[in-house]
């Protein structure tokens, strides 16, 4: 059972990286998983939820860091190094075969904390404001999906990476959002007062 989950996920990995490999996703896809691609949006998040929530808003950033911390800590620090998974553009059996649009690195490949913080941090924001802004679920996942889906696309993450890393992250965001909403007043983040 394990081997044919195995055998799907690089099945699935191939379908992606080969499959759906164009000029267009080419360019964009190492562009999306670039971390300093997103300072504009994390900087403006900040002004915005200060602005508009004073010192609450200070207090959204912090947890918002640290669901990002928490994620990234949970996969890179504990479940990467006990899993030891590579990447498949460092797994010697199928590495000849994967197309790198960006170098491999060394780290290993399970779960993807691209996708754990990316989730996290979009599950949280979703948590917390889904009341007072519908729009910004769609939103958040599609944001998070794209980068993780990416992983996969530059050769450097399997599916099962991104998509356990994104249920991690997820949990992971929606406890701390959850958190923060029994500490303050729901009311709160819905009003935007």
């Amino acid at each position: 059972m394990f081997n044919q989950i195995i055998q799907l996920d690089q099945q699935l990995f191939f379908a992606i990286n080969h499959g759906l490999s164009n000029p267009f996703f080419d360019f964009l896809m190492p562009i999306l998983r670039e971390r300093l691609i997103w300072i504009p949006l994390y900087a403006f998040l900040a002004f915005f939820l200060i602005k508009k929530y004073g010192k609450y808003g200070l207090l959204l950033i912090l947890f918002f860091v640290f669901t990002f911390g928490i994620a990234d800590f949970f996969t890179a620090s504990i479940i990467k190094p006990f899993v030891e998974r590579l990447r498949p553009c460092n797994d010697p059996m199928i590495r000849s075969s994967v197309l790198n649009l960006i170098p491999c690195g060394s780290g290993y490949s399970f779960p993807s904390s691209h996708a754990a913080n990316h989730f996290a941090m979009g599950i949280f924001l979703i948590t917390v404001f889904y009341q007072r802004w519908k729009w910004i679920a769609p939103l958040a996942i599609l944001w998070a999906g794209s980068i993780s889906f990416a992983q996969v696309y530059v050769g450097v993450h399997y599916p099962i990476d991104v998509t356990v890393g994104a249920l991690i992250g997820g949990t992971i965001g929606y406890v701390i959002g959850t958190i923060l909403k029994k500490m303050i007043s729901h009311k709160l983040w819905r009003s935007g007062n």
